[in-house]
């Protein structure tokens, strides 16, 4: 009799073992696409908060001379680089769509890691961004400031 309930024991085992491991590997699988849907939204949020930020600084840069904000201007008029990256993260949630489930999952993490890096990069572009502007506002009053102190001429 304990021969057979051993015996019965590892077939169980034996039985639960892949089972376990297929849950664990949809777990795994659902985390995944979670993620890439969190990043590819996050991704989203730091893209229109750049399109807002470039708008905001238009307004700065138009109190600057024509001759030394000309180039910041030039870059703030060019939306395309948004618009692209607009257009690259729907395709990215298209494929998410379409071949999530059926992506290997090493391809969900490289997608992952993709996204993140993307991330990154924008959240450090986007900081810089600001910083510029907040010197560029931060000189462009300092110089309204004196032009009023000088003498009419």
């Amino acid at each position: 009799m304990p021969t057979a309930i051993l015996i019965l024991g590892l077939a169980s085992l034996a039985l639960a073992a892949p089972l376990l491991r297929w849950i664990l590997r949809g777990r795994r699988r659902d985390r995944s696409l979670a993620r890439l849907l969190d990043l590819a939204d996050e991704m989203e949020r730091l893209l229109d908060r750049s399109q807002e930020r470039m708008q905001a600084l238009q307004a700065v840069v138009g109190r600057v001379p024509a001759d030394i904000g000309a180039v910041a201007q030039a870059s703030l008029d060019g939306a395309l680089p948004v618009r692209e990256a607009k257009r690259d993260l729907l395709q990215h949630r298209l494929w998410i769509k379409h071949h999530g489930q059926a992506a290997r999952q090493s391809e969900l993490d490289a997608a992952c890691a993709a996204l993140a890096r993307a991330r990154d990069r924008l959240a450090a572009e986007l900081a810089d961004l600001e910083r510029a502007g907040a010197e560029l506002a931060e000189a462009t009053e300092a110089s309204e400031q004196a032009a009023l102190r000088e003498p009419p001429g």
